[in-house]
């Protein structure tokens, strides 16, 4: 067992789920490698003091670079706004030292380009963060499609809907400015990974992107909203699967509505990440009279479940995702080499972002391939 010091920049929503994280990974999961939580950043050095007091690093700054390239910090976690991934990615490849970032890869597609190419070309360890697709359920429905027990597949819906932006009269934010914190910056990209890792790559699509609220209040009066609300797609796989993928940040109603149905020629899956510890699974082999979905509730049978509770349908959350993304990290770092999602993975995700506005702008179907 040996110690790594990890630093963190950015110490809000997400930089709080990775301190806890990697707090708890150790014992949860009995890494080789033990985290020590050694420096956090944050935009101003109040902040990041507190944020070192109430999550127990050792030291703060707000310079990310006396971060990255403090002796004592060997691996670096990117949670702060997707415009400044980038530059810290590179700076961290420079100093040799491996780095998970929050999605989506940086601010726009040639950001995703730069920050994967330095990350091949330093050879050093990466990870992109899809935190929703490491449920037990989702990777117990991996091992079913891989194990052929739904059949062929025919179809796939995948959505990725929200309503902390439904309300009209909500004040103008951070959230409705700039193309990386729209639904297709902030929501899309976990479907569309789940959509990769489910079913393969896409070739083309065709979507239809809207900003259902164009202004919002503002301290000096309305504020226009520059990025976008709702979206939707239709989808062509490279192995011939067709579909549908949806997100919305105004969808009344909705809290966590990351879900998916797989259709295939001997049966089906569904899952509701609000339901997040139930897969549901329809075999068509099964006699007239009792086809239907069946409820299968999550238990130690099930991927990376039985680390965290012994008991079957007691269920795993969202903090335990995270936590299960630190294991992988560590587990990547203790082998020398990256897992999966790596930085290639998240400009995949990212070309088909592009593609999807492109094909918004012409109003046609449009090729992944383009981009």
């Amino acid at each position: 067992m040996r110690e790594i010091g990890i630093g963190i920049v950015g110490g809000g929503y997400m930089g709080k789920a990775h301190s806890v994280a990697m707090a708890a990974v150790g014992p949860v999961f009995e890494t080789a490698l033990r985290p020590q939580l050694e420096m956090i950043c944050s935009r101003s050095a109040k902040k990041a003091e507190r944020y070192r007091s109430v999550y127990g690093f050792q030291r703060a700054t707000d310079d990310w670079k006396t971060l990255v390239a403090d002796e004592r910090v060997g691996a670096v976690i990117i949670a702060s706004p997707p415009e400044t991934h980038r530059a810290i990615a590179e700076a961290a490849f420079e100093h040799g030292k491996p780095v998970f970032c929050e999605k989506p890869l940086g601010g726009s597609l040639d950001d995703a380009r730069a920050m994967t190419s330095a990350a091949k070309k330093s050879g050093v360890v990466n990870m992109i963060g899809f935190n929703y697709i490491r449920t037990p359920a989702s990777q117990f429905a991996r091992q079913l499609l891989s194990a052929g027990k739904i059949g062929d597949v025919t179809w796939f819906r995948g959505e990725h809907n929200e309503d902390f932006f439904a309300n009209p009269d909500q004040p103008a934010t951070w959230r409705s400015q700039g193309a990386a914190n729209g639904a297709m910056g902030d929501l899309a990209p976990h479907m569309i990974n789940a959509a990769l890792a489910l079913i393969g790559p896409i070739a083309s699509l065709n979507a239809d992107i809207q900003t259902v609220h164009r202004a919002r209040p503002g301290p000096d009066g309305p504020v226009e909203v520059t990025n976008d609300d709702q979206a939707q797609m239709m989808i062509r796989f490279e192995n011939g699967v067709a579909g549908h993928l949806m997100f919305s940040r105004v969808a009344t109603g909705r809290k966590m509505g990351y879900a998916y149905e797989i259709h295939g020629t001997k049966g089906a899956i569904r899952f509701d990440q609000e339901d997040q510890n139930a897969l549901w699974l329809y075999q068509a082999e099964d006699a007239p009279a009792e086809r239907g979905f069946r409820k299968i509730l999550t238990g130690p049978d099930h991927p990376d479940y039985l680390p965290f509770c012994q008991g079957p349908g007691h269920g795993t959350g969202y903090q335990d995702q995270i936590i299960i993304e630190a294991r992988d990290f560590l587990r990547a770092i203790e082998l020398g080499r990256s897992v999966w999602p790596t930085f290639q993975d998240g400009l995949d995700v990212s070309r088909v972002v592009a593609t999807a506005h492109a094909s918004h702008a012409t109003g046609r179907w449009q090729s992944v391939s383009d981009f």
